[in-house]
């Protein structure tokens, strides 16, 4: 099943709250993101649907093997995004960070492989990895 840009927000910010926190709610995927808990509610309900998280009492979300891998792999992007848009471009890294937030989404794994290549060729950007 395919996942559309909101839902690999989703993926990435629970991933990254369960490595903060070690484990996660809606409410705060809902804080985090700024999102009404209505829209994080029915979001989260799409991801289970699609096999992405599970769920259980009293509300903790979990990542399946499938959700775990997509959301390392979005979060992957954002970082060697990240690091092509500073080290390779000068690009103020706050900037960069949020700029790599949106292109992580859209971009081409034919241009993440040559971004990657790029900064092993020209950059030690050892969490690149």
């Amino acid at each position: 099943m395919g996942i559309h840009e909101s839902g690999e927000m989703y993926l990435e910010t629970i991933l990254l709250l369960t490595q903060r926190n070690g484990s996660v709610r809606s409410v705060e995927v809902a804080a985090e993101l700024g999102y009404s808990k209505p829209s994080v509610s029915r979001a989260m309900n799409i991801l289970k649907t699609g096999g992405f998280i599970t769920v259980e009492k009293p509300g903790y979300i979990y990542l399946t093997e499938t959700g775990a891998q997509r959301a390392a792999e979005i979060h992957g992007r954002h970082k060697l995004i990240t690091a092509f848009l500073s080290s390779s471009l000068g690009v103020d890294k706050a900037l960069a960070e949020r700029d790599a937030c949106r292109i992580e989404h859209i971009i081409s794994e034919e241009t993440v492989t040559a971004m990657r290549s790029y900064i092993k060729a020209n950059h030690s950007a050892p969490d690149m990895e």
